[in-house]
């Protein structure tokens, strides 16, 4: 790949010392504060009964537990696949490569607030440093995340749609289906405005955005009809997008099967539409980029939603927490793991830093920069 990227670009003129630390600094202690706030006033209240169930917690399956990794295992390695369908074929991608781009983003997305834009970033990095083309990868990006994010969105809907009639209306459904809706309206739009506005969107969409400081109209312009091209890739290439939406749609029902695996494993077998529900609404609020990864929102959701649908409170925080334990926090050391492995491996684009620290430090300040705007939630964002 010529050149450095935007990210490499923008490092090499940012402000280094104790300014940056002391910026740094007061970031990091704000969002742990809003991170403590939400865990003691919607958390801790919740888990109060968890001591009763860790007393009988001889009592889970360890084959449902097993059952419940594997299961999560899947679901990354379905959303690695999904990767690997958008990306251009030449360089050819590997899954087991892809698979440990998608482990990586996902360890470092719980580690750093930013949602699908921290995945995006970490994924430039590492898919970049093939030689895969910066337009071609910025689009296989965006259309993964947004993808995701609308799959997400329709599998939510449809189990409302299926639960309401049966359950009652909650006030959550509104947040998340508005939430849901603004995001569907927002693709639909951007679709069609590339398939059928591509040239007016192109002009006067750069002389718009050119205006903005260190913006090269010319450049925006160019990325547009690029954009345009590869969509007509994928909507015109034989079977594409529904394998793509096949694959996006088993990332997610394979970690609602995760979730309800662990839930089952302590006792408790809910519905799948209540399951679903419950998955979804965490899901869409904790895509919001207030902690990584969604800590102590996703909890915050789940655990009352499984109350709801008949789950002990106690069996429902335990489950919980256990599951998170599988989804959240275990990608966090095989991330970071993989993420030194594959910066190690193949060959070294200039520009872009060979050590962990430095690295993390570049997708730490410039996650949400030029790679792909946060349309929602995102398997990384999990």
């Amino acid at each position: 790949m010529p050149g450095t990227s935007a990210a490499d670009e923008t490092m090499a003129n940012a402000p280094d010392g104790g300014e940056s630390g002391s910026r740094l600094s007061i970031g990091t202690v704000a969002k742990l504060l809003v991170l403590a706030f939400v865990i003691h006033t919607f958390v801790i209240p919740q888990v109060g009964g968890a001591r009763a169930a860790l007393r009988t917690v001889s009592s889970v399956s360890p084959g449902l537990v097993a059952l419940a990794v594997a299961l999560e295992a899947g679901a990354l390695v379905a959303y690695a696949a999904f990767l690997r369908l958008l990306l251009p074929q030449r360089p050819a991608v590997s899954l087991g490569y892809c698979t440990g781009v998608v482990v990586s983003s996902t360890g470092i997305n719980h580690m750093i607030p930013g949602g699908a834009a921290t995945t995006a970033a970490v994924n430039y990095r590492l898919l970049g440093r093939l030689g895969i083309p910066r337009p071609q990868l910025a689009f296989a990006l965006g259309a993964q995340a947004i993808g995701s994010a609308m799959v997400l969105n329709i599998l939510l809907w449809c189990a409302l749609l299926v639960s309401i009639p049966i359950s009652g209306f909650h006030p959550a459904y509104a947040t998340a289906a508005g939430v849901g809706a603004f995001i569907l309206i927002v693709a639909t739009a951007a679709v069609v405005a590339l398939q059928y506005g591509r040239e007016r969107l192109a002009v006067e969409g750069s002389h718009l955005v050119g205006r903005l400081p260190g913006v090269e109209a010319s450049r925006v312009e160019r990325a547009v009809r690029q954009a345009g091209g590869s969509l007509d890739t994928l909507v015109h290439t034989p079977g594409l997008l529904w394998q793509s939406a096949v694959l996006a749609a088993l990332n997610w029902l394979l970690d609602a099967a995760a979730l309800w695996t662990m839930v089952a494993a302590f006792g408790f077998r809910p519905g799948a539409i209540g399951l679903l529900v419950a998955y979804g609404l965490a899901n869409v609020i904790g895509a919001l980029p207030i902690s990584p990864g969604g800590l102590g929102i996703v909890e915050a959701v789940l655990i009352p939603s499984l109350i709801s649908i008949g789950a002990d409170s106690a069996v429902a925080a335990v489950a919980v927490v256990a599951y998170r334990l599988v989804s959240f926090w275990l990608p966090i050391p095989l991330g970071l793991a993989s993420f030194v492995v594959l910066l190690r491996r193949g060959t070294t684009t200039p520009g872009i830093p060979p050590h962990l620290g430095e690295a993390l430090d570049d997708v730490r300040k410039h996650h949400g920069e030029r790679v792909a705007a946060d349309p929602g939630p995102s398997r990384g964002s999990r």
